[in-house]
C-alpha cells in the first residue's frame, strides 16, 4: 500500500508505476529496426483478451518510480525513447516527457488513445481497441495507426479507424501473435487489394529479443 504522499506524486505524474525498462530494437511499425529504450508503465483497464503483457494491467504491483530516475536510466542508453504499457496515458505524461525533452530525446508513445493525451511527443503510434475507443482528439495527431488483427472483423474496424486519422498517418495491420498463422495470409491479401495499408510484424519476437 503506497502512502498518500506517493499517491499524490503518481497522480501528478512526478512518479510513475514502472513495470520495466530495457534497451532493445523497436520491432513494430514505422521505426522497426531502430535501437530504442523502452519504458513500460504499469496500469491498463482496456483489457484486450489477447494482450501479451497482462502483467502490466495492475498498476499497484509496479513500484512508483520518480521520473528523474527513469530519465537518468533511459538516457544512459539512447536518445530514442518509447513509452508503452499497459496504457501509459492512464497517467499524466507531462513531467516525464518534459524531462526527456530537456535531455534532447526523441520521444515515441504506443497508446490505445483511450485517455486524454498528455505530454510532448515526436511520434504517436495509435493502436485503437474496440472495447475502449480512442478519444476523438488523438486521431488527427497520430503519426501511425496500428490495428491488431485477430479475425476478419478487425479489418472492418481498421477501415473505420482509418477514416478518422489524417491523410499523413501511416496505416498498419498487424497480426495478433497467437493467431498469426491464420491471419497473416488474410492480411497479405487485404493489403495487396488495399495498398494504402502496410503490414506490421512483431519482428522482435522473430529475433527473440524483448
Amino acid at each position: 500500500m503506497i502512502s498518500e504522499e506517493t499517491k499524490e506524486l503518481v497522480d501528478r505524474g512526478i512518479m510513475l508505476p514502472l513495470m520495466e525498462e530495457f534497451y532493445t530494437i523497436q520491432g513494430e511499425g514505422y521505426h522497426k529496426g531502430t535501437a530504442a529504450y523502452f519504458i513500460r508503465i504499469g496500469g491498463c483497464d482496456v483489457g484486450c483478451h489477447w494482450c501479451d503483457v497482462k502483467e502490466s494491467w495492475d498498476a499497484e504491483i509496479h513500484p512508483p518510480t520518480h521520473v528523474g530516475q527513469i530519465v537518468e536510466n533511459a538516457t544512459k542508453f539512447s536518445k530514442t525513447i518509447v513509452i508503452t504499457g499497459g496504457e501509459p496515458l492512464t497517467w499524466d505524461m507531462t513531467e516525464l516527457t518534459r524531462n526527456l525533452k530537456h535531455k534532447g530525446c526523441d520521444i515515441h508513445i504506443e497508446t490505445s488513445g483511450a485517455y486524454d493525451l498528455t505530454g510532448t511527443w515526436d511520434w504517436i503510434c495509435l493502436s485503437p481497441k474496440k472495447i475502449k475507443l480512442p478519444k476523438p482528439e488523438i486521431y488527427p495527431l497520430a503519426n501511425e495507426l496500428k490495428v491488431i488483427v485477430f479475425n476478419k472483423h478487425d479489418l472492418k474496424f481498421a477501415e473505420e479507424q482509418a477514416e478518422k486519422v489524417s491523410d499523413e498517418c501511416i496505416l498498419y495491420l498487424q497480426p495478433e501473435w497467437s493467431n498469426r498463422e491464420k491471419v497473416i495470409p488474410m492480411i497479405v491479401d487485404y493489403v495487396m487489394e488495399n495498398p494504402k495499408w502496410k503490414v506490421s510484424l512483431q519482428t522482435h519476437k522473430y529475433l527473440n529479443i524483448p
